[in-house]
């Protein structure tokens, strides 16, 4: 039992892609379906599914971690993955204090009140929210 689910998907897709797997299996919930859904839509991931456990109300999150180059020159397309928001210190913001992630070439992904968004979506839609992380 983890305290902070969605450090524990972040830390599980960085220890992956430092060793060069391919795949990467977590316990699932709606929160992580929604992260591994932006960062697919952004081009950070091949691809995610959610499958059935053991028991109905077990789900496994299955993420397929994208990479560029050849076989023996492969490297991950993300660079960099930093959890902003945590337990103990909620980070919010404002809808026009929303952060930029070196210089636009990152994201940001946020829970907001209309749902996981982008920070890019979040400043179109005019709204704030918590910040969970940073990917670039």
């Amino acid at each position: 039992m983890t305290n902070d689910p969605i450090s524990d998907m972040l830390t599980r897709i960085r220890n992956a892609m430092m060793v060069g797997h391919a795949t990467v299996a977590m316990p699932s919930s709606n929160i992580k379906t929604e992260i591994a859904r932006i960062l697919k839509e952004e081009g950070y991931l091949e691809s995610y599914e959610v499958v059935d456990g053991e028991k109905p109300t077990h789900k496994t999150l299955k993420v397929k971690i994208k990479y560029a180059g050849e076989r023996r020159s492969k490297r991950p397309v993300i660079t960099g993955i930093v959890r902003v928001s945590r337990p103990g210190r909620r980070v919010y913001t404002r809808k026009n204090e929303i952060p930029w992630v070196l210089s636009g070439l990152g994201i940001s992904i946020m829970s907001t009140p209309q749902g996981v968004m982008t920070g890019q979506q979040a400043r179109q839609k005019g709204v704030g929210g918590e910040i969970l992380c940073k990917v670039w």
